[in-house]
């Protein structure tokens, strides 16, 4: 496990050297490596750090709103991107050219606000599985294989780079981080877009919003590394006595201690026949709810 009060004292030295005088935006998304860094960086550069919030419309219920609460005292830029996000997702349905058009997406934000700034570094929340699965071709996370290659910024700094989930939550207590925030669970970059099997819309969106949030509601209790639910296509059903089509959720809930490898949450049947039902009942889009599973490998935690 890594020594706690040495990482921080190197993080912020490393930070504080390589911007010198100038300054750095920061990626900032409310899981716990982005607002890791967030303080590391505040402490290293000060008002010299202008953190981002890029609202993409792919984001669980009520995140932007938390997320202005929570960080609003840093002079937090935000950008409403939802337009543009639903725009360049428009027709597509490879799940790595979702991730590569949103990584793409997200720099392009983050160099404008840098010019109107005046920044010359951006600092994101990349962890080292991030990078073991971008470079071994399992997924492209979207800060780094879906990555672009050009960019105008002088330099990107990530100072997790070497550490696991479960270091990053060690240092955001130490740090003094909120519990929501040190115990969140893992949340795609690309957001609800890689919970959508297929093309993504505001539509979809909106149901695989209500329907993440209902998982996490019912599976709070439990002890797990992610839970939530993804939309995977569509299927016949049966409401109020008339046929319908409508969409499939799965639930997905996994242990796991880094998210390299991750097993099946046990969930009574009790739970999960209560989940069904709200979401069925609650979403009127939905005609049927399904378990996966399946453990990582041969399945990706994620479905895209």
């Amino acid at each position: 496990m890594v020594n706690v009060k040495e990482f921080v004292e190197k993080a912020i030295k490393e930070i504080r050297e390589k911007v010198g005088d100038g300054k750095a935006i920061i990626a900032l998304s409310g899981g716990v490596d982005s607002s890791v860094c967030a303080v590391l960086a505040y402490k290293a550069i000060g008002d010299r750090l202008i953190p981002v919030f890029v609202d993409t419309g792919l984001m669980r219920e009520g995140e932007p709103e938390r997320i202005k609460e929570i960080f609003g005292h840093m002079g937090l830029v935000f950008v409403d991107a939802k337009e543009e996000f639903f725009k360049a997702l428009k027709g597509v349905t490879d799940p790595e050219e979702k991730r590569k058009i949103i990584g793409e997406l997200f720099v392009r934000i983050f160099e404008r606000v840098a010019e109107e700034h005046k920044a010359d570094y951006l600092i994101q929340g990349t962890i080292y599985p991030d990078i073991i699965e971008s470079m071994g071709g399992i997924k492209s996370h979207h800060n780094v294989g879906g990555f672009p290659t050009k960019y105008k910024f002088k330099g990107v700094i990530e100072p997790l780079r070497e550490l696991y989930k479960d270091e990053v939550r060690e240092v955001a207590r130490y740090l003094g981080l909120p519990k929501e925030i040190c115990e969140r669970m893992p949340f795609p970059g690309p957001g609800l877009a890689v919970r959508i099997v297929g093309e993504v819309t505001p539509e979809k969106v909106e149901i695989v919003r209500k329907a993440n949030k209902i998982v996490e509601e019912e599976l709070e209790d439990y002890e797990k590394w992610q839970a939530f639910a993804a939309l995977i296509g569509k299927a016949t059903g049966v409401k109020g006595d008339v046929r319908v089509y409508g969409y499939i959720i799965a639930i997905r809930a996994v242990t796991s201690r880094d998210g390299m490898t991750a097993d099946i949450l046990p969930i009574d049947y009790e739970k999960l026949r209560k989940i069904t039902l709200r979401i069925t009942s609650e979403i009127p889009e939905v005609t049927r709810v399904v378990y996966d599973l399946t453990p990582k490998p041969p399945a990706t935690i994620e479905f895209e």
